[in-house]
């Protein structure tokens, strides 16, 4: 009969103990290095590594012009913003300070498509950029502008910059906002808004005082995708002009004396006997300062298109416009006998062929014509030609949109 074998209980609990831990090794060897043994939790993204958030407006198709294109995050910042259209123009802007925000310095065009890329960093440093893109309607209606003086030209001192509308402009500050002038020597002046002997609307550009010899003055008109209000229609177009001072001309007439005479940068450089309006009437001439438009050379001179009836209708030599009403310098050889002695033209200021011949290879568009008298019609108004210099300069300021 063979011993019964029994194990003590401690042993049993030995090796229960064992099995366990052998079993629950190869466990903890799976796990990554330093793991007390639990499963690995997973990755969840930084708070300041989600995406940014951005806003571009407008968008969409058929968009209203005339609006800035704006385009503002949240969750990071702005690095760089393009805007450009199917030419590849581009809108420039500005970022705020805080890199939150940014908005075009020109405001978006009629018949336009442009697309937007905006670049942005998180606050992590992660960088990323999204796309939008809008189209702006077609203007229903186009103001136009023309303008004087012509780009590259050499004018007198007394020159304005001159832009008359072909359709209404209702939102004269705004139109206003976007003319800028430049000079070389930090000339100062102001625009002023008038109706031209036309019948449109006129802005014109003119100093403080007459211009300096030797100016060189540009004008940049930003006036693509401005809104000229009700029944003006859009600009679709900028326009610029460059034009310099030459030297100081100024015409003295005398209408009591019956003569003109031409001062050069402060000297006399010839006196001429003329014959100008005939007192008394409609015939007679103007005063104040009346600057030279035109130099149009050989003309046909009607009374009817001034409302003088039929007083004459003649070809006319040198003839140098003054004002839109008719107000001319030029050769009056049938006038002779008053040259120097009276008034007898029909507005103008007549002088000998000989003499106009002369004078009109002196004298250049923007010089003044200084003219005084007893008996003359009033004073040029600032439509009738350039005639804003019969203006004090604080009473041209106020004809400013943005006073």
């Amino acid at each position: 009969m063979s011993r019964s074998s029994r194990i003590p209980a401690h042993i049993h609990a030995r090796v229960r103990a064992a099995v366990v831990a052998a079993l629950v090794a190869p466990l903890a060897a799976c796990s990554s290095s330093g793991s007390s043994g639990a499963p690995a939790a997973e990755a969840t993204p930084s708070p300041d590594d989600r995406p940014v958030t951005v806003s571009v407006t407008p968008t969409g198709r058929q968009i209203p012009a005339g609006e800035p294109v704006r385009v503002t995050v949240s969750g990071g910042r702005i690095t760089s913003v393009t805007v450009t259209d199917a030419e590849g123009r581009r809108l420039a802007g500005k970022a705020a300070p805080d890199g939150r925000s940014w908005v075009s310095d020109r405001k978006a065009v009629p018949g336009t498509a442009y697309e937007v890329t905006v670049a942005t960093r998180s606050a992590a440093g992660t960088a990323r950029s999204v796309r939008s893109a809008f189209t702006t309607a077609r203007a229903e209606k186009v103001n136009k502008v023309d303008w004087r003086p012509g780009a590259g030209t050499t004018v007198g001192v007394a020159q304005p910059i001159s832009l008359v509308f072909d359709h209404p402009v209702k939102n004269r500050a705004e139109v206003e906002k976007q003319l800028k002038v430049t000079t070389s020597n930090d000339t100062e002046g102001s625009w002023g808004w008038m109706r031209d002997w036309s019948g449109r609307d006129r802005v014109d550009w003119r100093p403080r005082t007459y211009w300096k010899p030797g100016t060189e003055v540009a004008l940049k008109a930003d006036l693509n995708g401005t809104d000229s209000g009700a029944d003006g229609g859009w600009f679709v177009r900028d326009y610029t002009t460059t034009f310099t001072i030459g030297d100081r001309q100024i015409v003295e007439v005398d209408l009591d004396r019956h003569r003109l005479a031409l001062v050069r940068n402060g000297e006399t450089v010839r006196r001429i006997p003329v014959s100008g309006g005939t007192p008394g009437g409609d015939k007679r001439s103007w005063r104040g300062i009346a600057v030279l438009m035109a130099k149009e050379g050989t003309i046909n001179m009607n009374s009817e298109t001034v409302g003088l009836a039929d007083a004459y209708d003649k070809m006319v030599d040198h003839s140098m416009r003054l004002t839109w009403s008719g107000m001319y310098a030029h050769a009056a050889p049938w006038n002779a006998r008053h040259f120097g002695r009276a008034n007898r033209s029909s507005g103008c200021i007549g002088m000998s062929d000989a003499d106009a011949a002369w004078f009109y290879g002196q004298v250049r568009p923007g010089d003044p014509f200084e003219i005084t008298g007893e008996d003359t019609k009033g004073v040029v108004a600032p439509g009738n030609g350039f005639g804003a210099w019969n203006l004090s300069w604080t009473a041209w300021q106020e004809m400013s949109a943005l006073r």
